[in-house]
């Protein structure tokens, strides 16, 4: 591992809770470290410290790519996965030494209305418990117009590039780990997501992936899986995305949320790592 890589770094926030720790970069609001005992759960590209492929990123306010680039609502363009992970977040609680909990908050700004003209607040919210790491969301639109939204996560797991075709999972439905060649073709599909998977990982633990509903509902309807070939220099990882919809979706009235004037969505993702030596 390079020196520079080490956890914590400078930039990470540290979150603890029993033998669980979470590292959090703030500024880009990346949640960069998931540990449970002696399992990083999630991954860190340690030889080149390419922070897009690194732990878990926020895709706001969509999910991959958008047709064409256009945000068809306003006939804007918006990156792909959103500008949410390029932009700089404000650490609203947390900074404390010993904190089980940190939140962060993007509001519009000149930056933003150009290509996503709407008035919002996006909170993020991240818990350490025992074995847990809670991420809780709120979108609020502060404006006088509904605003459609279709966020997503994008958690990079560590798996070994030889583990991952030895890989259990009892979902996403119509996923098959040896339905793949991982080593030169690995996934990237869509599938719908059941609110809770369950991946073993070899030499590891067992990880548990789940939507927790808010006043009943689930909202993530979408997982996208996704890995890089052995050929890759950050290839050491398996991605399992929970997403409000699947590419595009922002600009699919009936796959992403609609928030009404003055309002508040909230979205809950846990994970729950239980390590083998557990």
């Amino acid at each position: 591992m390079a020196d520079f890589m080490r956890f914590p770094t400078a930039r990470e926030q540290v979150l603890t809770n029993g033998d669980t720790t979470i590292g959090i970069i703030p500024e880009i609001c990346l949640v960069s470290h998931f540990q449970v005992g002696s399992w990083q759960v999630l991954y860190r590209p340690a030889e080149t410290g390419n922070v897009k492929r690194w732990g878990l990123p926020l895709m706001i306010p969509n999910f991959s790519r958008l047709k064409d680039g256009i945000f068809k609502e306003k006939n804007t363009t918006l990156p792909i996965h959103g500008f949410g992970r390029n932009l700089p977040w404000t650490v609203v609680s947390g900074q404390d030494t010993g904190a089980t909990s940190l939140k962060m908050q993007l509001a519009s700004s000149e930056v933003t209305r150009p290509s996503y003209p709407y008035e919002f607040t996006f909170t993020a919210t991240i818990a350490a418990g025992e074995g847990t790491l809670t991420y809780t969301l709120t979108m609020e639109n502060r404006g006088d117009e509904a605003m459609p939204i279709a966020p997503g996560f994008h958690p990079y797991f560590t798996v070994a590039q030889q583990d991952k075709s030895r890989l259990v999972t009892d979902g996403p439905p119509g996923f098959e780990v040896a339905a793949f060649d991982w080593d030169n073709k690995p996934p990237d599909n869509p599938y719908p997501f059941p609110h809770r998977v369950a991946v073993q990982v070899p030499y590891s633990g067992t990880l548990i992936i789940e939507e927790i509903p808010v006043d009943g509902a689930y909202v993530l309807k979408n997982m996208q899986v996704w890995s890089e070939p052995a050929t890759k220099p950050d290839c050491a990882f398996v991605c399992f995305e929970p997403t409000v919809g699947s590419e595009d979706a922002l600009n699919r009235p009936a796959d992403r949320l609609t928030i009404p004037p003055h309002s508040i969505r909230q979205l809950i993702l846990e994970l729950r790592a239980k390590p083998l030596e557990s």
